[in-house]
């Protein structure tokens, strides 16, 4: 049995992680955009960037004074048991989340939407989100942290077949204008794009998309990694640099997920997650053992499955 006191201190640990240690791979994509840049304002601003990730490690600080919101995302394994069931653990998780916002401290983003009512420890309705998946075969749970700004850098659009590949690359451009010229998005940032499904799946899928999968990682999809290759070269070279400054280096990397949609349409969720990529997951085993890791691997094959067994 997996339990609430493991889970509660894993919890607690992977939201100081995320919050402070850049995953390795965000790290090693910024170097190399930074080597690359030509423009001399982005390209200090690139090397800022990766000064700071240095400087939270060394101080054991939050990588950016805005911590944005905390959530989780679970991946149960089918035969896993957590004591007190589910009900339990999302009281843990919301437990974990106010002693870490004191703690590490986190900066209390969540306020009512009406009253501007504020408990000071990222808490309250419908807050922390916790998204679940499941996993055949498996007695083990994965635990992502992931802290995502909630203000900027989605979009939707309602796409038709007859718009295509060249309809979803202007959606694509569009929105980088958006966000980008005007460094509302914090970038350089990770892409995730969803295509297809309803309109709330594809929107959960590109936020999916954007901080559930490693950077240099491709779809195994051949055509759709095809595309995630192109909207990378068209993001880069449409001008856009760090945080509103014209350059070369805007896009980390462009992630692609799909579901089956209504015959009739091509809905497309657009969601960028800056280059804070505060991300940590974590694997919990049925006798209480707990691995760390950067990689979510949240898109396992189960996840993406086709059609019946």
């Amino acid at each position: 049995m997996i339990k609430a006191g493991t889970i509660l201190e894993a919890a607690r640990e992977l939201n100081i992680k995320a919050a402070i240690e850049i995953p390795k791979d965000v790290q090693r994509k910024v170097e190399q955009m930074a080597a690359g840049e030509t423009n001399h304002l982005s390209r200090y601003v690139l090397e800022k960037i990766l000064q700071n990730y240095e400087a939270a490690i060394k101080d054991r600080s939050p990588m950016c004074a805005d911590t944005g919101l905390p959530r989780y995302y679970a991946k149960i394994g089918n035969d896993a048991v957590i004591e007190g069931g589910m009900v339990n653990l999302e009281r843990v998780l919301r437990q974990a989340t106010a002693d870490t916002t004191t703690s590490i401290p986190l900066r209390p983003n969540r306020v009512h939407p009406f009253s501007r009512k504020d408990h000071n420890n990222n808490v309250g309705i419908h807050a922390p989100t916790v998204d679940y998946t499941f996993e055949p075969d498996a007695d083990w749970m994965d635990m992502t942290v992931v802290h995502k700004g909630g203000l900027f850098g989605g979009e939707y659009r309602m796409l038709f077949p007859a718009d295509g590949i060249p309809g979803l690359k202007r959606f694509f451009l569009d929105s980088l204008a958006e966000f980008l010229r005007r460094g509302m998005a914090c970038q350089p940032a990770v892409i995730g794009v969803g295509v297809g499904g309803t309109k709330d799946v594809c929107v959960r899928l590109s936020k999916e998309a954007a901080c559930l999968r490693i950077v240099g990682d491709r779809n195994p999809d051949p055509d759709i990694a095809k595309l995630e290759e192109e909207l990378i070269e068209l993001g880069n070279n449409a001008g856009f640099g760090p945080m509103g400054f014209p350059g070369d280096a805007s896009v980390l990397d462009v992630h692609i997920e799909a579901a089956y949609a209504h015959t009739g349409g091509m809905p497309v969720g657009i969601q960028q997650f800056c280059y804070a990529q505060r991300r940590k997951t974590a694997r919990i085993f049925s006798d209480n053992r707990v691995e760390f890791r950067e990689d979510p691997q949240w898109f396992t094959p189960y996840y993406r499955r086709d059609t019946i067994d």
